[in-house]
Order: structure tokens, then C-alpha cells, then sequence
């Protein structure tokens, strides 16, 4: 049984086309900081990767800063822009990744005050009510762009147009989001944005902060005066090649990715629902499609043992994901839906499945076949108990 792997959410195989571009980098000697001769090319590869990455999201090359990957990311914007010398006020949504919400908790546990929104029963945070949170003085507001377990699309722009009025810098993050639908930093109006290479077919190890001319966020490591003593260290030519490469991929194939997402996306849906039926299957998020990923189904089994299942889903060869892979060791269920308010039935039986740009109808078709074998298997064995 060939294993058809739907977790693109949690990482996506490299694109063979984004190693080989690295490839040249891994074997030539040189610090891009060197002042020598084998400095210069290193040095040339990294700034035309940073002008990729900000002619792609519309940003300043000047504000795009390479780090280890989107937890880095978020944890330099939420730590370093919150001026958390002084406590202060911060806005936040119960629906963060934990990169951001346990930055977000660190700040509280240290003394700042924090607001958190509601979310609605469909995954959406109302930007106005989080903009009303806001008062002078307060130092940071975070929304997430693209909810990495139910892909819900927020409207970041409405909250960083009413936080900007204020003063209130908006840090958004945008991991699930970059490589799967467009993001024009600009046009967002945030004051910085996290994505991470490993999501859209790049390597894993490395993640860019956006920050808007201005912005300058207190670092997180010392020891350099790398990317303007921002983020010290010396940098990894290769890997952020890698992420420009695979970004400019993304940015050709855009059109037809989203596209051909959307209908697997919605095949997958239909076939869960047909197959098991509508009562059986309940799917996270609004209804209206364009509000969410288009590589991104999640979907509850009322009732279905959760273990049972993912078991089962194993066994039958797909990978699938329960919810966010950097709190897959928790046996709690998964805060997200827990402050959406969805029942206890569906509570631990939701799962997300999610597709990479080399996600086929086929592979699709076949995986909802077995998802529908594991869902009975894993019911009956309830019943069984």
C-alpha cells in the first residue's frame, strides 16, 4: 500500500529543483561576513535571496532578517517588540500558534497585562472587536493570518488599519499562509510578519521576520553584528537560497496551485461526506471557501474514537495531523477548537488534512477511500468498548 502523505501543514518535502539551487552553497567556503574574496559570492547569493523575498511579499529588503524558522521568528517580534523591559499592555487572539502564544504567555507571567479576543464558532476573530482592546499605550497586537490547524483566513489588514491609528504596531503570523495564498506585507499594513521555508516546498531550518522601515525589534541572541545586530549569528547562505527559491516557484505557480488546492480541497470534502455521510462528517471553518486555506481540509467525526482513528489512518497508510505538530506531545485537546467552543464529540476526533504542490486527484481520491475505511474501523471499535 503506497502511504499518501497529507500533513503538508506540518512540513513539506523539499522541492528538488530548491536543493539544487542550495547545492552550490552547502560545498563553497565563505563567510558572507568575511572581508576577502571568498566572501564576495556568498555574500551576493544572500542579498539577492533577500531581495527576492522582498520583492515576492512586497516588503524592504532592508526589513527582511533570516532566522532559524517561523518559531524564531514570531518568538523576535512578539519578545523583541513588546519592549518587555517594562511590562505593558498587549493584544492577542486565543487561536495563536504556541510559537506566538507562549511568547505571549512569558510576557504575562512577567508582568504584562493581556488582552485576549474571542473567537467565533467557525474559527474567525473580529479585527474591530481586538482593535476596541486597544488603548494608549498598549505596545503590541498579534493575529495570526492563516490558523495553522483549521486554516481560517483572518482579516489582519482591518486590525492593522485601526491599530495603526493608535501608534499599536501589529505582528502577524503568516507561516500557514506564505506559499498558499498571496501576502503583500505592505498592503497588510503589519508591522512585521513570520514565515518559515520548510511550509512551501523549502528547506527546513530557516524562516524570515519582515519588519516594516521603522521597526526595530530588540534581539533575542547576542554575539554579532549580523543583519544590523537584529539577528547576530553567522548566515546560512544556503539555506535562505533555498527559501527565496522556493518562494520565486511559488510566486510562478501561484495561479495554478491555489486553483488546482481549491478543488482537491473541495473533492475531498465532497468524497468524506458522501462516503460516510453528511451527519458523520462535520467540516471547521466558515462556509464560505475563500475564507479559508485552499490546501487545507478539517474536518470532525463525532463520536469516532480519537486514538482509534489516528491508529487507523496510520495503518491505512495517510498521514494526517490531529493539530498543530509542535504540540503534537499533548494529550489535551487542542486550545484552538477549545476557544472556538466545538463540542467534546468532535473535540479530539477533528483532524486536518493538507496538501503540497505535488498533491495529486488521485492521491486524493484514494485517500478518502481509507479515510473512510479508518473513520468506520474506529467507530466500531468504540462501539466495541
Amino acid at each position: 500500500m503506497r502511504p499518501i502523505y497529507l500533513d503538508h501543514n506540518a512540513s513539506s518535502p523539499i522541492d528538488p529543483d530548491v536543493l539544487e539551487a542550495m547545492r552550490p552553497h552547502w560545498l563553497a567556503p565563505g563567510n558572507p561576513d568575511s572581508r576577502h574574496g571568498f566572501a564576495r559570492g556568498p555574500r551576493r547569493a544572500l542579498e539577492e535571496a533577500r531581495e527576492t523575498v522582498a520583492r515576492v511579499l512586497n516588503a524592504d529588503p532592508s526589513g527582511v532578517i533570516f532566522t532559524s524558522g517561523g518559531t524564531e521568528a514570531n518568538n523576535l517580534a512578539v519578545l523583541g517588540l513588546s519592549g518587555r523591559r517594562r511590562p505593558g499592555h498587549l493584544v492577542t487572539s486565543p487561536i495563536e500558534h504556541p510559537a506566538v502564544a507562549e511568547a505571549v504567555d512569558l510576557l504575562e507571567r512577567e508582568g504584562f497585562e493581556v488582552d485576549r479576543a474571542a473567537v467565533s464558532a467557525d474559527g474567525r476573530v473580529d479585527p474591530d472587536a481586538m482593535a476596541d482592546r486597544l488603548r494608549p499605550g498598549t505596545r503590541l497586537a498579534t493575529l495570526i493570518l492563516a490558523q495553522n490547524e483549521t486554516g481560517v483566513i483572518q482579516d489582519v489588514g482591518r486590525l492593522a488599519d485601526r491599530a495603526g491609528r493608535l501608534g499599536v504596531p501589529v505582528h502577524t503570523d503568516a507561516v500557514q499562509a506564505v506559499g498558499r495564498i498571496p501576502v503583500d506585507f505592505k498592503r497588510l499594513g503589519v508591522a512585521s510578519l513570520a514565515a518559515s521555508a520548510h511550509k512551501f516546498h523549502g528547506p527546513v531550518g530557516v524562516g524570515v521576520l519582515l519588519v516594516r522601515p521603522g521597526i526595530e525589534p530588540e534581539p533575542l541572541l547576542f554575539g554579532g553584528g549580523q543583519q544590523k545586530g537584529r539577528r547576530p549569528g553567522t548566515q546560512a547562505v544556503a539555506l535562505a537560497v533555498g527559501l527565496a527559491a522556493a518562494l520565486e516557484r511559488w510566486d510562478r505557480e501561484r495561479e495554478e496551485r491555489t486553483r488546482r488546492w481549491a478543488v482537491l480541497r473541495d473533492r475531498l470534502e465532497r468524497a468524506l461526506v458522501d462516503g460516510l455521510g453528511r451527519e458523520a462528517v462535520v467540516r471547521t471553518g466558515p462556509d464560505d471557501p475563500s475564507a479559508r486555506l485552499p490546501q487545507t481540509v478539517h474536518v470532525g467525526f463525532p463520536g469516532v474514537d480519537p486514538d482509534g482513528l489516528l491508529m487507523q489512518l496510520d495503518l491505512l497508510g495517510v498521514a494526517a495531523s490531529f493539530g498543530s505538530a509542535c504540540a503534537s506531545g499533548s494529550s489535551r485537546p487542542s486550545p484552538i477548537l477549545v476557544a472556538m467552543g466545538v463540542p467534546g464529540d468532535r473535540l479530539r476526533s477533528s483532524v486536518r488534512f493538507s496538501f503540497g504542490a505535488t498533491t495529486t486527484a488521485a492521491e486524493v481520491d484514494e485517500a478518502a477511500v481509507r479515510i473512510v475505511e479508518a473513520v468506520r474501523r474506529a467507530a466500531g471499535n468504540l462501539g466495541q468498548r
